[in-house]
């Protein structure tokens, strides 16, 4: 394996650290984009909860929302709706917008390295052409030299040349697979939390009820 390494040059390098880094990015992603990290179920519930044990707490609620968001990503989503209690009611169209206005810079942490990510994806196969290239060319030079009577300094030196191309690949089809998913993912999450921040300005902008169970 060190030897197939080597005989790929000095552009191996590259491709081996473009490997690593992704294989970094994908083992976070796949961390910080789990259900339970994001949106964990009960959290609508422990909002609703937070909001009528706050209700007309004046400053002492704000500061029991603030915290509340911090944390899951969702939490903060909701805290943001929390904040927006106004003479001892609950203004739909102000939570949603707040709510919208604090799910940006969520979103957009959530995509974190994704940009990375999609970037190893698309110079990892340009590298290892790139190093086909430059082998292809001192295969040439080398047959300028010598001449084309030995076929086993060409084939051996187009077999090195190919090296590259063959890790530019190995190293760019899981990352671009594995970029797409995670885009998924974050979609996925997204319309979770969209739904679960409707849930929880239902709740509050309509007639007292019973308190909501755990979050679907």
């Amino acid at each position: 394996m060190l030897e197939l390494v080597q005989s790929g040059g000095w552009l191996m390098a590259p491709i081996l650290l473009c490997s690593i880094v992704a294989l970094a990015i994908c083992i976070e992603r796949a961390w910080a984009l789990r259900v339970a990290k994001v949106a964990p179920d009960g959290l609508v519930g422990e909002a609703f909860r937070r909001a009528q044990d706050g209700a007309g707490a004046g400053a002492a609620a704000q500061d029991g929302f603030a915290n509340f968001g911090r944390g899951q990503p969702l939490a903060r989503i909701l805290a943001a709706g929390l904040a927006q209690r106004d003479a001892g009611q609950w203004r739909r169209e102000r939570m949603k917008e707040a709510m919208e206005e604090a799910a940006g810079p969520v979103l957009h942490e959530m995509e974190r390295h994704l940009t990375a990510l999609g970037t190893i994806a698309s110079i990892s196969p340009l590298l290892g052409l790139l190093g086909t290239v430059i082998g292809m060319i001192e295969v040439f030079a080398l047959l300028v030299g010598e001449g084309a009577g030995n076929a086993a300094v060409l084939a051996g030196g187009i077999s090195k040349a190919l090296v590259t191309t063959a890790a530019g690949l190995a190293a760019a089809i899981p990352a671009l697979i594995l970029h797409r998913y995670f885009l998924r993912r974050v979609d996925e999450l997204a319309v979770t939390m969209e739904h679960q921040a409707s849930r929880l300005v239902d709740f509050l902008c309509r007639e007292p009820s019973q308190a909501p169970g755990r979050a679907a």
